[in-house]
């Protein structure tokens, strides 16, 4: 295959989610109304926490309003151009959008794994060495970890980026979605070695991180003797859990397996690309009364102003 063959593909379709017109208007409608509430949900609690002079004092919701940035910047990677394309017969993305679209996926993806990771850190701390959380969990050294993240996520996205884009694509050029494991499924040449180094870093990751998770809080469980802090451990670390499960499910269904192509991957992304961020900050409020009772200081604070 020479040269000029393997950059014939400059662009690639994307598949949609159907081909009637009025599914496809109610999808709009839906995918929009996901998309403005993970807007409004995050955006208010990194303002709850901003404003908050004991939440923007504990290690805990500053990590969560990093958190809710991540979401943010997560789900406005891909719903933008999602939303886009209810409204184009032909879904087209280039080459170059498509690798700019999936280096960002993975760079804020793993970010937050990573933070997912650091918060059970913080909560173990919390709730297991009480008397030197303060001291331990400082702002500088929670500062450090969530840029340790950033850098984490970055360097994960790298690896994943130049893998993919020293393949080449000489059709076919119609992919479900920019991630990795579909976009290689279109390459003109043996990808057996590149998509095990990528199931080796993606899903990896994203295996390791989960299991870290949920053994941290087992432990936190494990080490309570007293029913009564078992029931308080398991209150405040329940929220947690259900983001993790959440987040970490689809990611180990889509990387932690051969790149064969599944009917149902198309939801799956969809689930922890847009559903995730949107879920994140109901599952963060309403079971936190701290964020409950600030938000509604807040809310009484821009009444007044008014």
């Amino acid at each position: 295959m020479d040269k000029n063959q393997t950059e014939v593909v400059r662009e690639f379709f994307l598949s949609g989610f159907s081909q009637t017109s009025s599914i496809e208007a109610g999808l709009f409608v839906l995918f929009l109304f996901f998309y403005v509430s993970i807007w409004v949900g995050n955006v208010l609690i990194m303002v709850t926490v901003a404003s908050d002079k004991y939440l923007n004092s504990s290690p805990m919701y500053f990590l969560l309003g990093n958190l809710s940035f991540l979401d943010l910047c997560y789900s406005t990677v891909t719903t933008p151009k999602l939303l886009a394309d209810f409204f184009n017969h032909e879904k087209l993305i280039s080459y170059d959008q498509c690798i700019v679209q999936l280096f960002f996926l993975h760079f804020v993806g793993a970010a937050e794994m990573f933070l997912l990771t650091v918060m059970a850190y913080d909560r173990y701390v919390a709730i297991c060495r009480p008397l030197h959380y303060t001291t331990v969990m400082s702002r500088g050294l929670c500062c450090v970890l969530v840029a340790a993240s950033w850098m984490g996520g970055f360097v994960h996205s790298t690896v994943q980026t130049i893998l993919t884009i020293h393949l080449p694509f000489c059709g076919p050029n119609q992919v479900t979605f920019c991630d990795v494991p579909p976009v290689i499924k279109l390459a003109c040449a043996d990808t057996f070695v590149i998509e095990l180094l990528m199931v080796s870093n993606s899903g990896l990751i994203s295996t390791i991180s989960f299991v870290v998770l949920i053994s941290s809080y087992t432990t936190i469980l494990v080490k309570i003797r007293s029913k009564e802090g078992r029931r308080k451990a398991l209150s405040t670390c329940a929220s947690h859990l259900m983001v993790v499960t959440l987040f970490f499910g689809p990611c180990i269904f889509i990387y932690a397996r051969p790149f064969s192509t599944f009917s149902v991957d198309k939801m799956v992304s969809v689930l922890y690309n847009v559903i995730t961020p949107m879920l994140n900050p109901l599952i963060y409020t309403l079971r936190n009364k701290e964020v409950k009772s600030a938000m509604q200081k807040l809310w009484v604070k821009i009444i007044t102003f008014r």
